[in-house]
């Protein structure tokens, strides 16, 4: 990460060292300047990230700790409750006489909710409506009473009461009103205890006790509706049936899009997957593919024998204030996979298929699967990396857009160089290129570094630091043939390689990063110009 903003840093001072060359037009008088000016002087440490969910220092080197929930199944959202009305209607089979007072009595009625592949007994709503809706057709003021047993909050019954005004066939008396469940409980057992899935509802009618008597005809209804909607539940106890969960995640590791060519040594890497399960249910799952692809198209498959493979998950424990989720990790390590290989191939785009079924083997509890407020099933990445890394001419490679005029109206820059200074700690090394293309992306030139930044395995020990320190110089030099390009050019990429080689065998070797490691910088701009006026 560090690496990479330094040579974000290089490519700025590029630009803006072309921009200070552009000019506009020639006046009579001409002479020539040789000047500089410093641009950068700054250090860059890992020491921030210390200590903080990303770094933590082990036996005086840095360790890359990667945490990252890749699943986050909300199984509340998953378990759906469709809108179900409950409609009541009084009427009679002939014209009767109704005195004040005179009530319709209906018994506990039972409505299926309409829930695919789930029995539910007990539910406790995060989020829902009722809709009540009463129409009177007769003559006098209807009271409707209306019961929903099983439906508590406090222990309470939902139950209320709607007196409809008098009205006529074509102009009934309506009242209409919306309630908000949230936080009641609901018993789906039914009017026998035995069952699931099943609403009760009682609603009587009765005239206006101090009313007229009134006349009621066959044409007549007076009719009941109450309408649940946006159901969403808190928790559930049932059987939640044998519901199937798979998909293919997929992830970027947008620094890596960067990398062009070159290898990387990463020993003694593991990591692993963490399945978390908050609901009281068994589970079987499965990881049916792990692979990354590179910029150069590469793709490898992690393998191992438990990928592929099907592994039980136990059920939470607990209750509402006091569950405790089930824990299942699944280890990648060196002896176990090709773990290296994997990371090894520097794969920017990972893929990640899994398949998770509840209940596998049918409704052992009884009825007894239970889902809380916060019940979800989750899957984590947790990696244990040292930084302990190799890298043999590792290519990082970064396009960005110029768009510079030079036309000659004060000054024009002849020719120019950025000189970089650099105290280095960290033990790689970087040689560093920069490309100047055209608006169809052909390279019009090509400028090394005159020397590469050094390894600090190549430097001295510095008492103060504490650690081993490399200074390094180098130049970039942009000559007459890029000031003629000046107005062609609009694009710049910029190229670090890196390499990691141990100082006495000069072979690429894996270096850990010291506790403390720090690049310095020191950027100025050496120009010669030719002044107009």
């Amino acid at each position: 990460m560090k690496k990479k903003q330094i040579f974000y840093l290089l490519s700025s001072l590029v630009l803006l060292l072309i921009f200070l060359m552009i000019s506009c037009k020639k006046k009579k008088a001409v002479w020539y300047t040789d000047w500089s000016s410093p641009l950068i002087n700054d250090t860059l440490t890992l020491n921030h990230l210390a200590n903080d969910s990303t770094l933590s220092e082990v036996g005086g080197f840095y360790e890359l700790n990667l945490d990252r929930k890749l699943i986050d199944l909300d199984l509340a959202e998953l378990i759906e409750i469709r809108d179900t009305i409950i409609s009541e209607e009084f009427n009679s089979n002939i014209t009767i006489n109704l005195s004040p007072g005179f009530s319709f009595v209906n018994s506990i009625e039972e409505y299926s909710l309409d829930i695919e592949d789930v029995q539910l007994k007990t539910v406790v709503l995060k989020n829902a409506y009722l809709d009540v809706k009463v129409v009177n057709p007769l003559g006098t003021i209807t009271i409707f009473n209306i019961t929903l047993p099983g439906i508590t909050k406090n222990g309470v019954t939902f139950s209320n009461q709607y007196f409809a005004p008098s009205g006529t066939n074509l102009n009934p008396g309506i009242v209409e009103e919306t309630i908000n469940l949230s936080g009641y409980q609901i018993d789906l057992t039914g009017i026998s205890g035995g069952e699931f899935n099943k609403l009760q509802s009682q609603i009587t009618v009765s005239t206006d006790p101090t009313g007229p008597s009134v006349s009621m005809s066959p044409n007549q209804i007076t009719k009941a509706d109450v309408a649940f909607r946006d159901i969403k539940i808190d928790y559930a106890r049932g059987y939640f049936g044998n519901k199937s969960f798979s998909d293919t995640i997929l992830f970027d590791v947008p620094v890596l899009n960067n990398i062009s060519s070159g290898l990387v040594d990463l020993p003694n890497t593991s990591i692993g997957f963490e399945i978390e399960n908050g609901i009281k249910v068994s589970a079987e799952g499965t990881l049916t593919n792990i692979s990354n692809e590179n910029t150069s198209g590469n793709t490898v498959n992690l393998l191992n024998d438990q990928i592929g493979t099907s592994f039980n998950i136990n059920p939470a424990t607990g209750n509402w204030n006091t569950i405790n989720p089930s824990l299942k990790t699944i280890l990648f390590n060196s002896s176990n996979s090709n773990i290296e290989s994997y990371l090894e191939n520097l794969g920017f785009k990972h893929e990640l298929g899994y398949n998770f079924q509840l209940n596998p083997w049918g409704n052992v509890t009884g009825g007894w699967d239970e889902l809380f407020p916060d019940s979800k099933i989750s899957v984590s990445l947790n990696a244990d990396m040292p930084l302990m890394i190799g890298v043999d001419q590792l290519i990082l490679r970064d396009t960005f857009d110029i768009n510079f005029n030079q036309d000659g109206n004060v000054f024009i820059v002849n020719s120019g160089e950025l000189l970089v200074e650099t105290s280095n700690s960290f033990p790689y090394s970087a040689a560093i290129k920069l490309f100047f293309l055209d608006e169809s992306g052909n390279i019009l030139h090509q400028v090394n570094g005159t020397s590469e930044i050094e390894s600090a395995q190549f430097g001295l020990f510095d008492l103060q630091a504490g650690l081993m320190v490399s200074d390094s110089e180098l130049r970039f030099i942009l000559g007459q043939a890029i000031l003629n390009d000046i107005n062609l050019i609009k694009y710049l990429i910029v190229e670090p390689e890196f390499n990691t080689l141990n100082p006495s065998t000069n072979i690429v070797e894996p270096m850990g990063i010291p506790l403390g490691a720090f690049f310095a910088i020191k950027v100025k701009t050496k120009l010669t110009t030719e002044n107009t006026l």
